[in-house]
């Protein structure tokens, strides 16, 4: 059973904090949830979406059929009926607008009870949301148990006026004879599981990484992780910085990691750009720092709060000039915690930048996890230093010794009697400054022998789902993990064949002879090359650095996700559904552009 709710209204009405309360019924009634939010980059009005798929099984992504749509105004309607069928539900009021399809209508007076009730547009979705839970056979008693507390601070009054709005809401169809389901019903002992994003997932996943210095300039879809451990800091022992720029950012960043302390940044394409002069900065004084850049669409500016795997290439060369660099994409929020805690590992382990590369769709999108899972995770994890060291005997002590695995003492200053450069300039062993050509050639050399290190001792090969005999196989990375998992599902339901899935999560540098190892034995398969960019960025890096090729690609860049129905129809050759981009441009939008091309 999957069944997917979706709620959608105007910014400013509450939509964002409704649809999250809604995944934390789902999942607190022991269901498996996904969802996903759409918001234009507009800091008042425009259309605001969220949508959340529940399922007995566990659940990868996004699902294009909309079982019950939750309508707060007429553009939620008018937007979204494209992804509504004969069996969907709509619960709308009819004082907005009328239904002109074919669904099972749902009336709810939204506009009455504000009215009656004296509130606030904000305070409907309460009504909505408790409507939605008596639809679909949920226990009511879970948003009263929220409600508690998001306003037990609030005092008494205040939480018993919510309370009596979700029974308004809850008792309209227990009462009016609308036909429930019992999709919602909950289980019995249903496991402690967690509702997390990618970003809240990093920010969980550092402070067991000790990482003891963040600094961020907002950047969607980058920004909660800032706020998230700026609100942390003082039970952790973090500096949380929000500096004047990103270049600030990156630079004090470094200036902790040279004071010994475990550093990270985060940022999305733009503010990334503003760093990569200080990224070559890292490379030369091998300096550790994390950065978590969280792609979006452009470029410039692009698509503020959309989705792309557009900025792989763009992480992958980061910087002027020649260095080791190292690049993980998680494609989930277990992967996000796990490969968090090895990116800190590495930049320590191997002196250099690595860069954690999400997506707004793994960073803003939830998803349950089994929170036993994460807490043996986190408790099992020692952090690893490698060279990094607070004392020497090394006499003199030579900050960039040339050393066969390319990795030098690194000294935490203040060591008496001990002085050391880290500056930008090139440097001889003990981190003078040079122009000399033969120390020049032997500082690269030992700078690129860390990536042999690294292929030798910490690169993991591409993890495999699915069947290894079947004939068509998906390559992809990141993000598209969810999309393709629940595609091979469709797939395998409708066509009762296997499928395989290669899922890469650390791309860079990638090891020739392991992969076209791991590629040996796949020859005459059908390998369909899935990303969410119009390049096919990680095809290019393959190509480069293993010689492997795809005969196809399956490409999408207009700023959505992949739905794991437009894989399924790409692989049987057929076009079901129009699954492309949902105007962003609602009537409230289309009237400030027009009043804008009057100004012109």
């Amino acid at each position: 059973m999957k069944f997917n709710w979706k709620i959608g209204g105007e910014a400013g009405f509450g939509i964002m904090t409704s649809g999250l309360t809604f995944s934390k019924i789902a999942t607190r009634s022991g269901y498996h949830i996904f969802d996903y939010t759409e918001y234009p980059s507009l800091i008042r009005g425009g259309h605001n979406t969220y949508e959340v798929a529940f399922s007995d099984e566990e659940i990868h992504s996004s699902i294009w059929h909309v079982d019950l749509l939750v309508c707060l105004n007429k553009d939620t309607y008018e937007l979204h009926k494209h992804r509504l069928t004969s069996e969907s539900m709509v619960i709308y009021d009819p004082e907005m607008f009328e239904i002109d399809i074919d669904v099972k209508k749902i009336v709810v007076p939204f506009n009455q009870i504000k009215k009656d009730e004296k509130i606030q547009q904000q305070m409907v979705n309460t009504v909505a949301v408790a409507a939605s839970i008596a639809l679909l056979g949920g226990d009511l008693k879970l948003l009263d148990d929220m409600i508690h507390e998001a306003f037990d601070r609030k005092g008494e009054e205040v939480v018993n006026f919510n309370l009596r709005l979700a029974a308004i809401g809850h008792e309209h169809i227990t009462k009016n004879g609308s036909q429930l389901l019992d999709v919602l019903k909950p289980k019995e002992n249903p496991s402690k599981k967690m509702v997390m994003t990618g970003n809240e997932m990093f920010s969980l996943a550092s402070i067991p990484a000790d990482c003891r210095h963040y600094a961020s300039y907002p950047m969607t879809p980058a920004s909660s992780i800032l706020a998230i451990l700026a609100a942390w800091q003082y039970d952790n022992g973090m500096v949380v910085r929000h500096p004047e720029d990103e270049i600030s950012v990156i630079n004090s960043a470094l200036g902790s990691a040279h004071a010994g302390v475990r550093s990270s940044v985060g940022t999305s394409g733009g503010g990334f750009a503003l760093m990569v002069e200080s990224l070559s900065y890292a490379g030369v004084a091998e300096l550790p720092v994390v950065v978590f850049l969280s792609m979006r669409p452009g470029p410039a500016t692009g698509l503020p709060t959309w989705t792309e795997q557009g900025d792989l290439m763009f992480a992958v060369h980061a910087g002027h000039g020649e260095f080791p660099k190292i690049v993980l994409a998680p494609g989930d929020i277990d992967e996000m915690a796990a490969l968090t805690l090895q990116a800190y590992d590495l930049a320590d382990i191997y002196q250099l930048p690595v860069i954690v590369l999400s997506d707004k769709y793994l960073s803003e999108s939830h998803k349950d996890v089994e929170k036993d899972t994460i807490d043996k995770m986190f408790a099992e994890y020692i952090p690893d230093r490698g060279k990094i060291v607070h004392d020497t005997d090394m006499n003199p002590y030579l900050r960039y010794k040339d050393q066969e695995d390319g990795i030098s003492e690194m000294l935490i200053p203040g060591k008496e009697g001990i002085y050391y450069q880290a500056n930008s300039y090139e440097h001889i062993e003990d981190s003078h400054t040079t122009e000399d050509d033969t120390a020049r050639v032997q500082q690269v050399n030992k700078r690129n022998r860390k990536t042999a290190t690294y292929l030798k001792n910490h690169f993991v090969e591409p993890a495999f789902y699915g069947d290894p005999e079947a004939d068509t196989i998906f390559v992809s990375w990141g993000s598209m993990k969810g999309p393709i998992l629940d595609a091979m599902q469709l797939l395998t339901h409708e066509t009762k064949k296997g499928y395989g899935f290669v899922h890469f999560t650390y791309l860079y540098p990638l090891d020739e002879q392991k992969i076209r190892e791991f590629f040996a034995g796949k020859k005459n398969q059908r390998h369909i090359l899935v990303e969410n960019n119009s390049h096919a960025q990680f095809g290019q890096l393959l190509r480069m650095q293993t010689g492997i090729t795809f005969d196809e690609t399956l490409l999408k860049y207009d700023g959505r996700p992949f739905w794991p129905e437009e894989i399924r129809d790409y692989v049987l050759g057929v076009k079901k559904t129009d699954m492309s981009a949902e105007t962003p441009i609602t009537g409230t939008e289309q009237a400030v552009l027009a009043k804008l091309e009057e100004q012109m």
